[in-house]
């Protein structure tokens, strides 16, 4: 219906505002830094990805557990989750990597400058990766 795009856009933005609340309790839990800078249409970007993704699932977004991880220095850890439904049970897993923006002014930092300013800056990189694993299987395999 017209309003398709609308319903999309919300979900999109609320999509957003909680990869964003994740970052946000990753920076000081598991980042341990004092800020991650992103670019500005990260998240609604893989947003976007996510809801496609959810689009031929049987319970769509509500059946998704997205994993976040971060890589800097080839380490990939995972620094959050969010369950876009805890009462539906999960029948596909995303995974989401975002990687640290290797190309920023900060990275040209010596690394004993980088362990002196506690609490540093993380640059975000704007590529990332979303990979998926169905947790079910579906009568047409």
């Amino acid at each position: 219906g017209p309003d398709d795009g609308e319903e999309e856009d919300g979900a999109c933005q609320a999509l957003a505002r909680r990869l964003e609340d994740e970052l946000r309790a990753a920076k000081s839990a598991q980042l341990s830094c004092g800020e991650v800078l992103l670019p500005a249409d990260l998240l609604p970007r893989i947003a976007r990805d996510v809801l496609r993704m959810a689009e031929n699932e049987p319970c769509g977004l509500r059946g998704c557990t997205l994993f976040i991880n971060f890589e800097n220095d080839h380490v990939c850890r995972r620094i959050g989750m969010v369950k876009c439904d805890p009462s539906t049970v999960s029948t596909f897993e995303l995974f989401l990597t975002l990687k640290q923006d290797s190309s920023s002014w900060h990275s040209l930092l010596p690394q004993f400058l980088k362990n002196l300013t506690r609490g540093g800056t993380i640059m975000i990189s704007p590529g990332f990766t979303l990979e998926k694993k169905k947790l079910y299987r579906s009568y047409l395999e």
